[in-house]
Parts: C-alpha cells; structure tokens; sequence
C-alpha cells in the first residue's frame, strides 16, 4: 500500500521527534522500556534514537534513565525568536495584570492544542506549572475556545470531526455538540469563560488577538482561582472589559504581516 504521507516524508524525523516529545513535565525522565513503550517502537529503535539524540546534546543519561538537556530549547528558540506577537504582548500583560491582579497570557493554536507564547503571572493557582511553551488541550481552556471561534469554517468542522473531549474535572464540556455550542458562544460575544473544566478550582476569561487583516492569530486570557471570585458573573463584570481593553492594544502595536 502506498504511504498517504508520500515518497518525501521522512519517517525517522518523525520518530526522533517522537522520542524527544515523550518527554513532559510528568515525565521528565524515562527509562529505556518507558521510551519505546510511549513511542510504540522496538527497544533496539528506541536506543538507536535516544544514543543518536545523546551524541547531538539534546538527550543525556546516567545509564538508565534518559532526560533532555537544554539543547533542546533550541528547536523552539528559531520559531519564537521571528515572533513578534511575545514582544509586543509583554508589556501590555504586565499592565494587564497590574491592573486586575489575576495572572494573564497569550497562547496561539498548534493542531488541537494551545501553546503559551507570553506569560505574566501573579501566583501559582494551577497543580501544573505554565512557563512559554506548556501544552494544553483547546477544547478545555478559553484561549482555546476563541482561537477554535477564529479558524475558517472548514477548518473548525475538520477539528469537531475529529476531538475526542476527555472530562478533565466533572464540569469539562465532554461532547463535540456541547463544544460547538460554547465555541459560537464565543464567536458571537467576543470572548470564552471556561469555569474549573481544564482544573478544578480555576477560571479562565479570553478574548482573541487579530491581525491587520482581521484574523485571530493568538488569544490572550486571565486566570483566576474559583475562590476568589463569587461566581462567573463577577469574572464578566470585573475581567471581561480590562481583558478586552488590553486586547485591542496589543492589536492596535503590531505590525503589518505580524505573527
């Protein structure tokens, strides 16, 4: 049977990759075994790329477990060293939390997922630590949810089509009708509340970030503990406008052609 990738797909890239995003914050050192197990290879290909990876500097081992070294922040670094939209965001976050006090940050869409491009925190509410670069599934977080409001038509049904959402705490909107729902929600008002469904305990509001020509090309969000706030009602009433206010700054300092 021939290859739906075709005759240029490089599928050793695609399993050294693989190798390198076994590792995460839960799992930031591997044995061998674990290795090939999360990365469905045999051990003798696993230990081919872990050595390979080893005498590149992106892995290193004290002969039975496996972890990544810093190199490996160079892969990323090329990506995010041409985007201006962090820059940009920096400084109007950090009023953005002067202002409101709660932790805010800019992400953009990468498959089905959200990556944080620009953090400004005031204090850890999350059992997991968010830095640049942190992965979290779009269905479940409000930067998601206005982001998947921004993609064309086409685009949006291919993702329902194929999300299979995992109920992360018990009020995670778990079926792709009920996504749809709260993703023309957030198309139709401008903005996404997400209460406590990526983590108990946490609320997050969001608004998109468009380009000159009126795209959504990343999402800004403030997150709030649950406790802090009476209900959903006060995230509108005191989040919603300043969110939206430092929004449109930041839209208003990029440049054409930005990203």
């Amino acid at each position: 049977m021939n290859d739906p990738r075709g005759a240029d797909f490089v599928q050793s890239l695609e399993r050294g990759l693989a190798v390198i995003r076994a590792f995460d914050a839960t799992r930031p050192e591997l044995t061998l075994t674990e290795v090939a197990t999360l990365t469905d290879m045999t051990r003798a290909a696993a230990r081919r790329f872990l050595l390979t990876l080893t005498e590149l500097g992106y892995v290193r081992s004290d002969g039975r477990q496996f972890s990544l070294t810093p190199r490996v922040l160079e892969l990323g670094y090329a990506y995010l060293s041409g985007l201006s939209l962090p820059a940009i965001a920096e400084p109007h976050l950090e009023a953005l939390v002067s202002e409101v006090n709660e932790s805010s940050s800019v992400s953009v869409l990468d498959g089905a997922d959200i990556v944080y491009v620009a953090r400004v925190p005031t204090s850890r509410i999350m059992t997991v630590m968010i830095s640049v670069g942190t992965r979290f599934p779009a269905y479940a977080t409000s930067m998601g949810r206005v982001l998947l409001a921004g993609l064309p038509r086409a685009d949006l049904e291919s993702y329902l089509a194929a999300v299979k959402p995992e109920a992360l705490t018990p009020h995670t909107v778990s079926t792709a009708a009920a996504l749809r729902t709260e993703i023309d929600r957030a198309r139709d008002q401008g903005w996404a509340l997400v209460d406590q469904e990526l983590e108990e305990g946490l609320r997050s509001v969001a608004a998109p970030i468009h380009d000159r020509a009126g795209r959504v090309i990343a999402a800004l969000n403030l997150s709030t503990a649950a406790s802090r706030r009476d209900a959903a009602a006060a995230v509108r009433r005191d989040l919603v406008p300043p969110l939206l206010a430092a929004a449109a700054r930041i839209e208003a300092d990029l440049p054409p052609g930005s990203r």
